[in-house]
């Protein structure tokens, strides 16, 4: 290798350690920004009513017991709807019985119907906030899937009661029930796209859990915004952006997610997600695309590197190893900067996931080259799999074709129907 050769080799290594130091700083102050919210939980005590949303789809892992959670706030003004799409829906069952359990809290389901030109979900959300009492002061959401802390709800409120705030958001932790290679795949994405967040959320919102006041949501016209899309977080990312009104990220607010699925599955939850997040939030998608492109043609040029050392002696072996052992010790520190916050988020489930903690320590360079299949993978392709139901997407977030197990939606005749339970 010749001197010009060798001076780009390390200058683009130089980058992407510096890059790689850069996300480790990130992650340290993400894991400052969180001790300190966390050790700030019990002195708030907001009022005000609030209706949670959460719209269900077939069976999650574990999911009644998720219900049960949501049921179980510290909280004592607010109500909740579970939303489905029809009476037939396995969900269906577990919300009556969640319900059934919990006497106490007014609680109602809502059979809104196929989606006709839009995501199921989004469409589920759209006709349970067509009609909200006038006493409701803040919108909560959150997915079938999540499993919230008892003061999820308090604080989400105590956020919003903060001025300057539009939205505030939490995020999910998967809690996997077994330390296989999908399951620590997927584990450790989501650490790393969580450990990137502090205070402000630069205006991204997840849809699993997050909160809204009620003359905000009306004012932007959320309702509208979503017709005809597939994402309901990723839009009303966008309308916050546009209004200018920031979302603020409360870790109180980060849900537990049980997960356990096939390698398949897990491959095809993580091109979901991107191609979602490419046609409704390009940036942050190519963003992400460059940024995991780059680090892995990094990993994969120091094999090159030491594999033409080691034949020509040129340059020195030593050269690309003490490149490639910098990097992989600066994610080693990273890892154990995300680890380290298991205690402060999930501290009973810290003993139960210390294999799959070490997987994230210790084998990031595997993760960042399915990151970046999962990220290219996503750079092609306007069709959506999501529960069950395929999606064909325009450019812009507009759902164009919407194609079910009996063929494509159909025009709804009847009005949605609505079962109610006073509390």
């Amino acid at each position: 290798m010749d001197a010009y050769g060798l001076t780009i080799y390390l200058v683009l290594a130089g980058v992407v350690i510096v890059w790689s130091l850069l996300l480790a700083l990130q992650t340290w102050e993400h894991r400052r920004y969180v001790r300190s919210c966390i050790r700030d939980i019990g002195r708030h005590q907001p009022i005000g009513r609030v209706a949670l949303f959460a719209p269900c789809k077939g069976l999650d892992l574990e999911m009644e017991t998720n219900l049960r959670a949501l049921l179980e706030q510290d909280y004592d003004n607010y109500e909740a709807t579970f939303i489905v799409e029809n009476t037939d829906d396995p969900a269906y069952p577990a919300i009556r019985r969640a319900m059934a359990s919990h006497p106490w809290v007014p609680t109602r389901v809502v059979v809104a119907g196929q989606a006709i030109d839009c995501g199921q979900k989004v469409h589920n959300l759209r006709v349970a906030t067509e009609h909200i009492s006038r006493r409701v002061k803040y919108l909560t959401f959150v997915d079938s899937d999540a499993r919230p802390r008892p003061e999820w709800l308090r604080m989400m409120v105590a956020r919003l009661n903060e001025p300057g705030w539009g939205a505030v958001t939490g995020y999910r932790w998967f809690t996997p029930d077994r330390a296989s290679a999908a399951n620590a795949l997927v584990y450790s994405m989501n650490c790393d796209v969580l450990s990137l967040l502090t205070r402000s959320s630069h205006y991204l919102i997840w849809g699993g859990s997050w909160a809204i006041r009620r003359e905000v949501f009306d004012a932007v016209r959320m309702r509208d915004e979503w017709q005809g899309t597939l994402s309901d977080d990723l839009v009303a990312s966008r309308v916050m952006q546009r209004h200018r009104l920031p979302v603020r990220f409360e870790p109180a607010c980060v849900v537990a997610s049980p997960l356990d699925q096939p390698l398949r599955k897990s491959l095809s939850f993580i091109r979901r997600q991107y191609l979602i997040a490419r046609l409704y939030t390009f940036n942050w998608w190519f963003f992400s695309l460059v940024s995991a492109t780059f680090t892995n043609l990094v990993w994969l040029g120091n094999l090159g590197v030491l594999a033409w050392s080691l034949l020509t002696g040129s340059p020195p072996p030593w050269i690309p190893l003490a490149a490639a052992a910098t990097l992989y010790l600066v994610t080693v520190y990273r890892g154990a900067l995300r680890q380290s916050l298991v205690k402060t988020y999930f501290p009973h489930w810290e003993r139960a996931s210390r294999r799959i903690q070490r997987c994230d320590v210790w084998a990031n360079p595997l993760v960042e080259l399915f990151h970046w299949i999962g990220v290219a993978s996503a750079s092609v392709g306007r069709w959506i799999d999501w529960r069950g139901i395929r999606y064909y997407v325009l450019p812009g977030g507009q759902v164009k074709k919407i194609i079910r197990a009996d063929g494509e939606a159909k025009q709804e005749t009847e009005a949605p129907l609505f079962y109610r339970k006073a509390g």
